[in-house]
């Protein structure tokens, strides 16, 4: 038991979220299988609150114009070649997290904090298995351009676009220092 705790603290310490790809194609199989286990996140619905779009192969260029539909024109003229080059080439898996726009408050909050925690598991099972995670909330993810070149459809959130792929480890950032949980906790142990 002690063993599977530090195997698990030590993913948890050792994540890191990877800006580089190597290119190298990621089975749509292994990522439907990190998916399958990532899913086992809590929620507190009836059902589960989350839908996928995964950009994949030729379906990239889909997500990069997407993303180009959200740029003025002198944008795309400066920018275009070089996103284009990144998430068709450079970056092998973009996977768009989705919830349903939820006008109740308390559901809405469930579902994004379900979501999220479904992008924490996803981050550490891929992880396990050499794939590198960055979790992106940009400007895009609420541009109405965006989402309609893109396929999310109407009442639907991004909580987040991930670009995943496999990395090379020696170009990963270090970790920043954490604050010490004695500095951030308040503990009430009396009445």
């Amino acid at each position: 038991m002690e063993e599977t705790y530090q195997a698990i603290e030590k993913t948890i310490r050792e994540r890191r979220t990877v800006n580089h790809f190597t290119g190298e194609d990621v089975p749509v199989p292994l990522i439907m299988e990190l998916l399958d286990a990532a899913v086992w996140a809590p929620f507190h619905s009836r059902k589960e609150p989350w839908r996928f779009l995964m950009f994949v192969g030729e379906g990239r260029k889909r997500f990069s114009d997407a993303v180009l539909a959200t740029y003025t024109a002198d944008k795309r003229e400066q920018y275009g070649e070089r996103v284009e080059q990144a998430y068709c080439s450079e970056v092998p898996v973009h996977l768009l997290v989705l919830i349903d726009e939820e006008p109740r408050w308390k559901e809405w909050e469930e579902a994004l904090s379900a979501a999220s925690a479904l992008i924490q598991n996803l981050q550490l099972l891929a992880w396990e298995r050499g794939i590198g995670v960055v979790w992106k909330t940009n400007d895009y993810n609420w541009s109405p351009a965006f989402r309609e070149a893109a396929g999310v459809k109407p009442g639907q959130k991004v909580v987040g676009t991930l670009h995943m792929g496999y990395f090379d480890p020696s170009k990963v950032r270090r970790a920043r220092p954490r604050t010490p949980v004695s500095e951030l906790l308040t503990l009430v142990d009396s009445v």
